[in-house]
């Protein structure tokens, strides 16, 4: 029997990665490490470009998210150039970034995460997917979620320019204002996207919550860790996605500390391991103290079920009322269960077209004004956004022209990624016993890390000319023979 499992490449999700999966001599796993072998270095050549550029430049790190990282670096720009945009370009800003927020939980949802619940962990892998789903609910929903999904791009792309690479944030405001036919557009289709977002929501409660062996699966110890958790909130602890403090909450739920972005140094620090080229953040006044959770480790997680934990509440009504509902169901607050991450998801789709229908009906944003004009770089400026999958956060550092000298940016995956490596570890630890290994065991190793919706295009980052690169041989009964690196 073979001592290692390796799942390559691994799926339904945003990047490229493998897991290895050590055994010992009775079939048991002992070890499984996630390794993200892709590289970018997006970090590196910001250096030397006009700091107005980065909005651009790094919306083409992700096809998924470049929303979030357009905002995000128009954000820093807002900072660097000493700026505030007008009430309307605040409006409109968070108004796109709602929208997107919505149909990238539609489409994690729907096409990576959703199978393995409305489709089943362990059916066939060539069902666990979006034909699979549609199978199951019936291709008139999959119309509608693609139909939906589609006005919502649309509706993006009427403001933003382009959905895939968004041209409208500028330092102090955005490109263009909104037009009374754009704003009845939005209404009309924030309305859509809430009934949409109702219905999934209606969807998981009566295929996952009222499932007792999902309900399980989801609050079992194989997907269980008692971390910090780190969220944007509003000025009343609530969940807001474009703009707030950041908060951190102990595993006892309790506040550990709420900061301002430009803070970020003091709470937040990286750790490098050999086997990966995704770096791991980690609480810098707790440390680091190896891949262990509970109140002594720095871990911590962002995404949508710490978005949820952190907050003491939403804004809008029915995502409160989902809102309650789930800490009700699990009879906890914070919920450490990884395999929540989904239901949390479904809750900010809520809120996200909520929000939006909100945004859309206020007068205020129709305001001509939108734009004032930046002053001079002050050197430095740091933005922050909370992207689908967590905490997203741009910081740039100019000369007196305003050209880029120094680029950190810190991306959601990359502060889960701890998290996730507890999570692939301790559920092939919990599954594959006595060398029982099928298929849907191994699937459901990779629903450990597939709850996060991890972007490792995001999250990888290197300098040109310094990737390591390191070969192990082994021979053909498993043994390591030598090891060759530059």
């Amino acid at each position: 029997m073979s001592k290692v499992i390796t799942i390559d490449p691994i799926t339904r999700l945003e990047g490229h990665g493998k897991i290895v999966v050590f055994l010992d001599d009775s079939g048991n796993a002992i070890k499984a490490y996630m390794q993200i072998p892709e590289i970018r270095g997006f970090e590196r050549f910001l250096v030397g470009r006009p700091a107005e550029d980065a909005p651009q430049i790094t919306s083409r790190i992700c096809g998924v998210c470049p929303t979030a990282h357009h905002m995000a670096a128009t954000k820093a720009l807002d900072d660097l150039y000493q700026v505030s945009p007008p009430p309307a370009a605040r409006k409109i800003r968070e108004l796109v970034y709602n929208l997107f927020m919505f149909e990238d939980h539609a489409l994690h949802f729907y096409f990576l995460g959703g199978p393995d619940f409305i489709v089943g962990p362990k059916a066939p892998k060539e069902e666990r997917n979006i034909f699979g789903v549609l199978k199951k609910i019936g291709s008139e929903v999959g119309l509608k979620v693609i139909k939906t999904r589609s006005e919502v791009r649309n509706i993006i792309t009427s403001i933003a320019g382009k959905v895939i690479h968004p041209v409208f944030g500028l330092p102090g405001g955005i490109s263009k204002p909104l037009t009374e036919d754009i704003r009845n557009k939005v209404i009309e289709v924030s309305n859509k996207a809430l009934d949409l977002a109702l219905f999934t929501y209606k969807l998981f409660k009566e295929r996952v919550i009222s499932n007792n062996d999902y309900i399980n699966l989801i609050t079992s110890d194989a997907y269980t860790h008692r971390t910090y958790y780190m969220g944007l909130v509003d000025n009343a602890n609530r969940v807001n996605f474009y703009d707030g403090m950041l908060r951190v909450v102990r595993p006892d739920g309790k506040e550990l500390v709420k900061f301002d972005v430009h803070e970020y140094l003091d709470h937040i620090a990286e750790h490098v391991e050999p086997w990966t080229y995704v770096r791991f953040s980690y609480l810098r006044k707790i440390g680091w103290k190896g891949f262990i959770d509970g109140e002594d480790s720095g871990i911590f997680s962002v995404a949508p079920l710490a978005r949820l934990n952190v907050a003491e509440g939403m804004s809008t009504h029915h995502a409160q009322e989902a809102y309650e509902e789930m800490f009700a169901r699990i009879g906890s607050k914070p919920i450490h269960h990884t395999l929540a991450m989904h239901w949390a998801r479904v809750i900010e789709m809520i809120y996200a077209a909520e929000r939006a229908k909100e945004l859309a009906e206020d007068p205020e944003i129709l305001d001509q004004n939108v734009r004032n004009m930046p002053k001079e770089p002050k050197g430095v400026g740091i933005g922050v956004v909370e992207a689908p999958r967590g905490v997203l956060i741009h910081h740039y550092e100019t000369n007196d022209k305003g050209i880029i000298t120094k680029a950190n940016l810190l991306v959601a995956t990359q502060h889960n990624s701890a998290r996730m490596a507890l999570s692939v570890d301790k559920a092939a630890r919990s599954l594959i016993r006595n060398g029982m290994i099928e298929e849907g065991l191994l699937n459901m190793i990779e629903m450990a890390f597939r709850a996060y919706d991890p972007c490792h295009a995001c999250a990888t980052h290197t300098t040109p000319g310094g990737m390591r690169l390191t070969i192990y041989l082994y021979s053909k009964d498993g043994k390591l023979l030598n090891i060759i690196s530059r």
